[in-house]
């Protein structure tokens, strides 16, 4: 099964916090990283704080998406991330946006992400990886917010710098 997850952090080291979550991501059981993003800088939406940086990451996975969402919010709590207050600025963020067609909505998840198509955080980095899962009006839906590509993909993530 194809899982999208959306990266982001604002907080301390946030470009190391993505790179040390993009390899928690492929560390995952019975799951492969199969694509990122370059990586974004943008306002918070909704919040306070510093800019954020934001990726995309494509994982297959045979995790159930309960299972996969558990996952990682164990990798956000071991890269410190806490949860005060709706849209804090946190170390880690790490949402799961999609999970082949699968749609669901209960008090723990909710797929598609209910919001992402209204992020230019989410909608850009989605674009290079599935541009087929994101039409012309949605990324014009989100022109306006600003948004920059400050790294290519593999470049700011891989370990081989």
């Amino acid at each position: 099964m194809s899982a999208y997850v959306g990266l982001g952090a604002n907080l301390g080291d946030a470009r190391v916090a993505l790179a040390a979550a993009v390899q928690a991501l492929a560390a995952l059981p019975a799951t492969r990283l199969a694509a990122v993003s370059s990586l974004y800088a943008s306002a918070p939406v909704d919040a306070g704080g510093p800019d954020y940086f934001n990726a995309v990451a494509c994982l297959q996975t045979t995790l159930a998406p309960l299972a996969l969402l558990r996952a990682l919010q164990a990798i956000e709590t071991a890269a410190g991330r806490t949860r005060p207050y709706r849209n804090a600025p946190r170390t880690l963020d790490l949402d799961l946006l999609l999970y082949d067609a699968v749609q669901c909505a209960d008090a723990e998840l909710t797929l598609p992400h209910p919001r992402m198509m209204q992020r230019a955080f989410v909608v850009l980095p989605l674009a290079e990886l599935a541009p087929e899962r994101v039409s012309a009006a949605q990324r014009a839906a989100v022109a306006g917010q600003r948004i920059e590509r400050v790294a290519p993909a593999p470049d700011w993530y891989s370990s081989k710098r």
